[in-house]
């Protein structure tokens, strides 16, 4: 900072407190009369240095306190109320700095003027001013809007985010489709922008299927405080949903109730899925992965890449023809308690329980996965999810789903994008993953095929443009190199339980305690760049986030690709390829 800047960088609020000890890290400012700070408010102050430039200290008010000085007892505070005993109230906030300018690591001076920071000091003290590429998250306590750093969004410097929060109340969800509508609408990415994707899946509800819809309840302060943050009030303009077939539809039509039209269902073919091997991540639990049939699940997986044939829009394995998923694990079944046939599926070294171990929880998925791994469906009608050849975003719809089915699709769906980017050799264009319940897909303990997806993406997504934006209701389940690869770090309201785990200790216990006090659109974001986790509230969403507030849909919705596929396509044809929002 300049001179100049000190000259009128805001109000004078108070003076650096004499009587507890000031470092450079951190001090105690006592507050004028008249005046006030409260927690997140930004200060400044200088130190002024013999044949040295001035040293400019800023910093985020992490505590306040209030005492009332001349009094000896307790009992005190009511002689002084009377006017019987003479006393004054004091209050003095504690500064955390964020800043020093030029680095010399001093102490401000006892008795030094604080002034609440504004304008280019306020900037300055956050580091706004050395972000090339500023994010807007959303409006500090200051009613000043905050910035996230592109540079650790991108991938340009770090990649990643963790958003941590009970259910319901902390709005992660709600947070992560803000985070996408700002990097998506802010212009930070350029002409990046338009080639940029995102894949959200939706666990909870069908809140998410309606991000390309206006929300009716949008009103003109709302309006106002998207204009502040730089950005225009609005819906997503380029979505398109996938839902899972109904249960016992021979159609195929997708599993929603509440969004009829621009919905596509989503499944695999019995040749995809012996082809791409994707037996494993019908075991995808992460108990699984500690018994001893994971040797027969590749084993089997391996067989059926090598034997089975596309007949007729199902498989055939040695000369059979299954038409379902229910007849090729039936058929599985019945070639491992085969003694002449089982060695060649399951291995010669594998004892006869560990194959019936695995054959009871294959026969277990059959209830699960047969909407989903279909041989009656035509194989050139769309049913991939891809998002290279989808919309800007993209969102997978699982509420409906049973968790083994839940844990196929994103396991698969992952594995399948992030080959995709992998075979494509550049980080351009981003895919931002969107990923809830994270806890359960990458728990602390265990493995399974997603987890190990999740970790590729984690620690080799940064280079491959694919950023993981992780939510769960606790950090402390999720495993270690996913949350540590992580360079933002999101906090929303806490389970006081969680909230002491070692997990964030990156929040000052003053931030700790009030995260259970948060209120729904409040969150905490850790970012590299600010020493000091930033308070901040992002206002309501401009999109619908239930079908009570869903507006007029745009017009590019009314038909899907399913409903736009070829009408002549038939059977064995061959070709082709959140949390509730409580505002």
């Amino acid at each position: 900072m300049t001179d100049a800047d000190l000259d009128s960088p805001g109000e004078a609020v108070g003076r650096v407190l004499g009587t507890a000890d000031a470092t450079p890290l951190q001090f105690w400012t006592a507050v004028a009369p008249g005046s006030y700070l409260q927690l997140d408010d930004v200060v400044v102050t200088r130190r002024e240095l013999p044949n040295r430039e001035p040293v400019t200290i800023a910093g985020v008010v992490t505590q306040v306190r209030a005492r009332h000085e001349g009094a000896q007892f307790d009992s005190d505070v009511f002689a002084i109320a009377d006017g019987t005993l003479p006393a004054q109230v004091q209050e003095a906030a504690e500064i955390t700095t964020t800043r020093v300018d030029p680095e010399l690591y001093v102490p401000p001076t006892p008795g030094a003027v604080v002034h609440r920071a504004e304008g280019d000091a306020r900037a300055r003290a956050l580091h706004f001013d050395r972000m090339e590429r500023r994010i807007p998250m959303g409006m500090g306590r200051d009613g000043v809007p905050v910035y996230l750093n592109a540079d650790f969004l991108d991938g340009s410097r770090g990649a990643h985010v963790s958003i941590s929060g009970i259910s319901g109340v902390a709005t992660k969800t709600s947070f992560a489709t803000f985070l996408l509508y700002s990097v998506f609408r802010s212009g930070v990415l350029g002409g990046d922008a338009v080639n940029a994707k995102a894949l959200i899946f939706n666990v909870k509800g069908e809140d998410l299927l309606f991000l390309d819809h206006p929300n009716t309840r949008l009103d003109e302060p709302t309006s106002a405080a998207y204009a502040k943050l730089g950005l225009s009030a609005g819906a997503f303009p380029d979505v398109r949903v996938y839902a899972p077939p109904r249960v016992g539809d021979a159609a195929g039509t997708p599993d929603v109730s509440s969004r009829l039209t621009g919905v596509d269902a989503f499944y695999w073919t019995l040749s995809e899925f012996c082809t791409d091997r994707l037996l494993p991540y019908v075991f995808a639990d992460a108990d699984d992965e500690r018994q001893q049939y994971t040797m027969v699940v590749h084993s089997v997986a391996a067989h059926l890449a090598r034997y089975a044939q596309p007949a007729d829009g199902g498989v055939s394995i040695d000369g059979v023809r299954l038409g379902s998923y229910g007849d090729l694990v039936d058929h599985i079944v019945d070639q491992l308690n085969d003694d002449e046939t089982r060695s060649d599926w399951a291995g010669s070294a594998v004892g006869l329980g560990t194959v019936n171990a695995f054959a009871r929880r294959l026969i277990g998925s059959k209830k699960d996965l047969a909407r989903l791994i279909r041989g009656d469906l035509a194989t050139r009608r769309p049913h991939s999810i891809n998002t290279s050849e989808s919309a800007q975003v993209t969102v997978v719809d699982l509420h409906n789903l049973p968790d083994r089915a839940q844990r196929f699709v994103v396991g698969v769906t992952l594995k399948s994008e992030f080959e995709r980017k992998e075979k494509s050799g550049t980080a351009k264009p981003l895919l931002f993953v969107v990923l809830d319940e994270l806890n359960k897909y990458a728990p602390r303990e265990g493995s399974s095929p997603i987890k190990e997806v999740l970790l590729d993406i984690a620690e080799r997504g940064r280079s491959l443009g694919v950023i993981l934006i992780g939510a769960q209701q606790t950090a402390s389940e999720v495993e270690r190199r996913i949350v540590t690869n992580s360079a933002i770090r999101v906090v929303g309201r806490l389970d006081p339980a969680e909230a002491s785990r070692p997990e964030y200790g990156f929040l000052p216990p003053a931030q700790r305690q009030r995260a259970l006090l948060a209120k729904p659109g409040t969150m905490f974001v850790n970012q590299p760049d600010i020493p000091v986790p930033l308070c901040l509230e992002f206002p309501f969403p401009a999109w619908a986030t239930r079908v009570s507030e869903a507006g007029r849909a745009p017009s590019e919705t009314l038909r899907s690709i399913t409903q736009s596929a070829d009408p002549f396509a038939v059977v064995g044809s061959g070709g082709g390829t959140d949390d509730d929002i409580p505002f």
